[in-house]
């Protein structure tokens, strides 16, 4: 494969496992062509043009050749400037991180704007989600804006090195896995979303390295009643003004990525329980699930970075290739 068809590739099942359906995702773009389109010239030549066809502006090619053919990668949770090096030495003809660098950690509040239907889908009315997540989409942007992006993609250009990441593909992913699980599985209390997680390697691995599933609002004696995996794409973090609006809607426990302070105390005010399914196990799950894709075209993995590298491939059903 070479590494465009990488990208394209990561696009195509990202959508296939996004929350919205493809017809939504394409509405989507064609807004952004159409308002594109009455824009000045002058505000076009500024344009970031991936999100004319690109749905995940968070997701890019950074350094290198699209048309490079791509026989092993280095695939990574984050990128550094060493991680390039390593991959030099180690014969990765590309370098795959999840998290956003480059312009796509600068576009990163764009791809935050799939979290409106996300939950429309579980019922709560799409003004009321614009109106608690546009504010944080703003605040994520003004947080992004003043860092040095191109630290790494810089170096990656001056050594040649073919990089790009995956982020919000990945993260449909991890999503579309988890609500499967969760309709699989008879989870009446809270304490069995954590048993549900605990079958899954990747979790059983971060809890070995210390960052197991938690309980981060609520109790394990809890019925858990509606469980969601809502909190675990979107970019980052959407509003903490979202949880009555859940429990108004019949929600009664989230699975997320990750939860800052104020987003648990907010969870806790309208007895949502909240289970953090540990932030890098859940980026290593949704890109354990393209890297399975890309080794049954014939491309050799090389995990690091805090990736925690399990195979679903025949012959190779959880497989953990890099154990603590």
């Amino acid at each position: 494969m070479t590494l465009g068809q990488i990208l394209d590739l990561a696009i195509k099942i990202g959508m296939q496992a996004d929350p919205r359906t493809e017809k939504e995702v394409l509405k989507q773009l064609k807004r952004i062509k159409s308002n594109f389109s009455k824009l000045s010239p002058k505000e076009r030549e500024y344009y970031p043009k991936e999100k004319l066809t690109n749905p995940y502006p968070d997701s890019l090619i950074h350094s290198g050749n699209p048309q490079k053919k791509i026989k092993k990668i280095l695939m990574t949770i984050d990128v550094t400037e060493a991680k390039l090096l390593v991959a030099r030495e180690l014969g990765a003809d590309a370098v795959i991180a999840h998290h956003p660098l480059g312009k796509s950690l600068a576009l990163l509040g764009d791809a935050m704007k799939l979290q409106f239907y996300l939950y429309e889908k579980y019922g709560v009315p799409i003004n009321i989600i614009e109106g608690i997540n546009r504010k944080k989409i703003e605040e994520v942007k003004r947080s992004i804006h003043p860092g040095n992006h191109y630290l790494t993609v810089d170096t990656a250009k001056i050594i040649s090195a073919n990089l790009m990441n995956v982020h919000t593909p990945a993260d449909n992913l991890v999503y579309n896995f988890l609500e499967n699980r969760i309709k699989a599985s008879k989870l009446i209390f809270v304490k069995d979303i954590l048993k549900m997680l605990y079958e899954i390697p990747e979790y059983q691995e971060a809890a070995k390295r210390g960052s197991p599933p938690k309980l981060f609002a609520g109790s394990g004696k809890n019925h858990c009643g509606k469980v969601i995996a809502s909190e675990i794409t979107g970019g980052t973090d959407g509003g903490s003004k979202i949880y009555p609006h859940l429990a108004n809607v019949g929600i009664g426990s989230v699975i997320s990525m990750h939860q800052s302070e104020g987003h648990t105390k907010e969870a806790e005010k309208s007895f949502i329980n909240v289970v953090v399914a540990s932030h890098i196990a859940s980026d290593s799950l949704g890109m354990n699930l393209f890297a399975d894709e890309l080794e049954k075209r014939g491309i050799e993995i090389i995990p690091t970075g805090g990736f925690i590298r399990v195979s679903r491939i025949k012959n190779k059903v959880g497989e953990t290739i890099n154990p603590v």
